[in-house]
């Protein structure tokens, strides 16, 4: 990671979260660009190996179950990157946070918005709204997985990362009344749930980035 990695050992903060995620997002994306450009290509792993300077899985050998491991957790986003950081149960430190509940309830009205009109499930507003609503869930869930003194900064990057998903969807809702393709009470109500996450999230940061001032000092 450009030395990132090498540097001496020291508390990340938010931002050396931030940096860190952000690498690992240009390293996925590259990944997926690759494999889909050659999917279909006979020598696919030697190439990607190449690209992605993996010199160590070009040796002669077998190794299509570590692309497979690869493509799986890409598929599955960052996801599994954010539960490395959490508690083995992780079901009483975010499900039950109001938070995350609100996020949830967010996904579950978006679902039953699709289920009364399935034609919003080709729009592009409205895909905008679903999965940045959900990563936004998902999010939350990673930032409220650990409440480790030492994790604060990571804390606090996957936070922000939810609070720029809830701006995308807001900005969908927006396209989607619009458009016309939802009613102006429909936009009512979502755009108050939206309001709450976000609201909520940005609180949220406010209290932990006091927390990280109160134990280690800095801005």
């Amino acid at each position: 990671m450009g030395g990132f990695e090498d540097e001496p050992e020291r508390m990340w903060d938010e931002y050396d979260w931030e940096r860190f995620l952000q690498q690992q997002d240009h390293k996925t994306e590259k990944y997926m660009e690759l494999l889909e450009t050659y999917l279909d290509h006979p020598q696919r792993d030697q190439i990607i190996a190449q690209e992605m300077g993996w010199t160590q899985l070009l040796e002669p050998k077998d190794w299509s179950a570590e692309v497979d491991a690869l493509l799986d957790a890409n598929e599955a986003g960052d996801d599994t990157a954010d539960n490395e950081g959490a508690c083995d149960d992780t079901s009483d430190s975010f499900e039950d946070h109001s938070l995350y509940r609100g996020a949830f309830a967010l996904t579950i009205w978006i679902d039953q918005l699709f289920d009364q009109n399935p034609a919003l499930q080709n729009e592009p507003a409205a895909v905008k709204l679903a999965t940045h609503a959900a990563l936004a869930s998902a999010k939350l869930a990673a930032a409220l997985s650990d409440d480790d003194v030492d994790e604060i900064g990571m804390t606090i990057a996957y936070l922000k990362r939810a609070l720029k998903a809830i701006t995308i969807a807001m900005d969908g809702a927006a396209q989607l009344l619009g458009e016309k393709l939802i009613t102006a009470a429909q936009y009512s109500v979502v755009q108050q749930r939206l309001f709450q996450v976000r609201d909520g999230i940005i609180t949220l940061m406010g209290e932990y980035r006091g927390e990280w001032r109160r134990r280690f000092g800095g801005k």
